[in-house]
């Protein structure tokens, strides 16, 4: 199911949270929305929703106008941060209560929610409360009950965004997996730039309600439209006046045509990664270096080296 944005603007007050949004949707692919706190993403996904609506614009769902539509009429399935679970119903109930409501038949909901329980990994916990599951489990029991319904599109607001780093890595392998199982139209909230590049077949990257590029990650870490994309998609800092890449700056021991004498003021082990402070006559830039790396150079803090662009790196003039 295709989702078309057009012209949406959205106000609270004072504050525009949306302004001239427009946006298409493919047909059972992943959307990522990203961008920073406050940019506008979870508005727009609550107005794609129907949980608010906007002061100007179009929401159109495969081709049908849906802009004033409520929610229960739009065929989405809506996930929060906070699973809004039901405390006093066990995980079977809970996937079970948007079936429920609508009165299908006995069978048919047993069915459906065990075989939702299994895709999810869920099916021995079935009697169990939500205080009795992880919250990693606890997500998973919230996407199942929004796919109960069937719909033909699935809205995640942050979905992992109350979990540990370890647990949130394990869940968006997972939903990519059940992503391309279950084939429904998805799209996605986060501010975790590594999430969607991992995750989504496409980044709407948002920023003070507006959208500054929509791409494939590739397209967008490749090839940023402005320096708020390149920062937001990946680390990066400045060289000769221009933004770049950490890991697109070579580290030599010898000075060449083209390089930049620098200074090492700092050196830093993170895991495999050793970060490298460094110190030119106009910045102060920092490189990504594998520890062989550093080992092979030698560095050292008070050190000299020269810096130069690998040919291949994404840059743009830093403002």
């Amino acid at each position: 199911m295709s989702i078309v944005v057009s012209g949406i603007s959205k106000n609270f007050g004072d504050f525009v949270a949306l302004d001239d949004i427009n946006l298409e949707v493919p047909r059972g692919g992943l959307t990522a929305l990203l961008g920073p706190s406050g940019g506008g993403k979870s508005t727009l996904l609550r107005i794609i929703a129907g949980l608010e609506f906007p002061d100007r614009g179009e929401i159109r769902i495969e081709g049908k106008p849906a802009t004033w539509l409520a929610p229960q009429k739009r065929s989405v399935g809506f996930v929060f941060q906070h699973y809004a679970a039901f405390k006093h119903l066990s995980v079977y109930r809970n996937v079970a209560f948007g079936l429920e409501i609508r009165k299908r038949p006995k069978a048919e909901i047993r069915s459906r929610v065990m075989e939702l329980l299994e895709l999810v990994h869920l099916e021995n916990f079935a009697d169990r409360l939500p205080s009795q599951l992880s919250g990693g489990q606890r997500q998973r029991m919230a996407l199942a009950r929004a796919l109960a319904v069937q719909p033909e599109v699935l809205l995640l607001d942050e979905p992992f965004g109350a979990l540990d780093a370890q647990v949130r890595k394990e869940l968006r392998d997972w939903l990519r997996k059940l992503h391309d199982e279950v084939n429904v139209t998805t799209i996605f909230v986060t501010h975790d730039q590594e999430e969607a590049l991992e995750v989504s077949d496409e980044i709407v990257v948002i920023n003070n309600g507006r959208i500054e590029q929509t791409g494939s990650p590739t397209e967008l870490y490749d090839h940023p439209a402005n320096d708020f994309v390149m920062g937001f998609l990946g680390p990066v800092t400045r060289l000769d006046g221009r933004l770049i890449r950490p890991h697109d700056i070579e580290v030599l021991r010898e000075a060449t045509p083209g390089t930049t004498a620098a200074t090492i003021t700092r050196l830093l082990r993170v895991g495999f990664e050793v970060r490298a402070e460094l110190r030119t006559e106009t910045s102060e830039p920092w490189v990504q270096l594998t520890r062989g790396q550093a080992e092979d150079l030698e560095l050292a803090p008070d050190g000299t080296v020269w810096l130069r662009t690998n040919h291949k790196a994404t840059t743009l003039a830093a403002t």
